[in-house]
């Protein structure tokens, strides 16, 4: 093997360890950021932040900066994606676990599924595609349920369902920019695209924030060391780390394969959890993730060539999910 091919190897791993684990450890980093910053100041200096450097970083190279029309479609893109999609992870975050959010985020590929209506006839076409949505949004169910079961109809019991309902308008939200930004893609550079996105993004949640009252109630002196270190992570590493390394894995490799960080983290993000905070699992809500993951794996097999066969077995071995997590009354906590 000569340099050249084992230095593409070990970039290779490590964009893919990036997207991984740096994506999967965003829940827990958004968490320790809320210990001091409230939601959407958070998520408004991380995408602000994040977008000046990749801005200036481009700039410094000489890409010039185009028309209006690429800043109004990275800042739909922005807004949906990252305000919708993840700035409203940030605020479910204050009232549930960062493992309750990253599993209720997994179901993000069945709503990309049901938005793209341009691609309906086909997805509804595979048995396989409709088996793995009706098993997943079972798992959901299930995850769901042990997540607010012997919960009273307290303040705080429906705090955790509105946080579970937000979560679930977060995946509809990133699906729908996901979708926007692929039918309306910018002229330039994708980091100079990534670059306004970001800087939009930060510009409506910073101003979001003070609209509602947030800047009144912080102080940068009152920030814990934890909740900079949370920031610090989400600036550099996931808006800038990981993105560049999907982008660039995304030129490199098929789309499917680099699409299966949506099964990794998620598990990352409860093992992350489980280690670092002591954030605990039920078993129901664990057999909700397997639940779901399985749905998930399920609905992408048709982009992957795999024997009918095999197909087969995978949807038998997904079905006796559902007949385990139904009913309930047979499954411990």
């Amino acid at each position: 093997m000569t340099n050249s091919n084992k230095k593409s190897g070990l970039l290779l791993v490590a964009a893919f360890a990036s997207i991984y684990i740096i994506w999967g450890s965003t829940f827990l980093a958004v968490s320790y950021g809320l210990q001091s910053f409230p939601p959407f100041l958070l998520s408004g200096l991380r995408f602000l932040i994040a977008g000046i450097i990749l801005f200036i970083w481009q700039k410094s190279k000489g890409e010039k900066v185009s028309n209006l029309q690429n800043w109004k479609r990275n800042g739909i893109t922005g807004i949906l994606i990252l305000i919708g999609g993840t700035g409203l992870v940030a605020w479910g975050e204050q009232y549930i676990s960062s493992t309750e959010a990253a599993i209720a985020i997994a179901t993000g590929p069945f709503w990309f599924i049901a938005l793209d209506r341009k691609n309906w006839s086909n997805y509804f076409s595979d048995k396989t595609i409709v088996t793995g949505l009706i098993i997943g949004f079972s798992g959901l169910l299930v995850f769901l349920k042990g997540s607010v079961s012997g919960a009273t109809i307290s303040t705080d019991g429906l705090s955790r369902i509105i946080a579970f309902i937000v979560l679930a308008i977060s995946s509809i939200s990133w699906v729908l920019g996901s979708l926007y930004s692929k039918n309306n893609p910018g002229s330039q550079s994708r980091l100079m695209n990534i670059s306004q996105q970001l800087l939009i993004a930060g510009i409506v949640s910073t101003l979001f924030s003070g609209a509602k009252g947030e800047w009144y109630q912080f102080s940068f002196s009152d920030v814990n060391l934890y909740a900079w270190l949370g920031l610090g992570f989400l600036i550099f590493f996931g808006s800038i780390v990981a993105y560049i390394s999907y982008i660039w894995l995304l030129t490199v490799k098929e789309p499917v394969l680099v699409s299966t960080h949506t099964y990794i983290n998620p598990i990352v993000a409860v093992l992350v959890g489980w280690i670092i905070a002591g954030e605990k699992i039920s078993s129901l809500q664990f057999l909700g993730l397997i639940v779901i993951l399985s749905g998930v794996v399920l609905t992408n097999l048709s982009n992957i060539k795999i024997h009918k066969r095999t197909k087969v077995k995978i949807r038998k071995w997904n079905q006796t999910f559902i007949r385990i997590s139904n009913p309930y009354k047979h499954i411990t906590q």
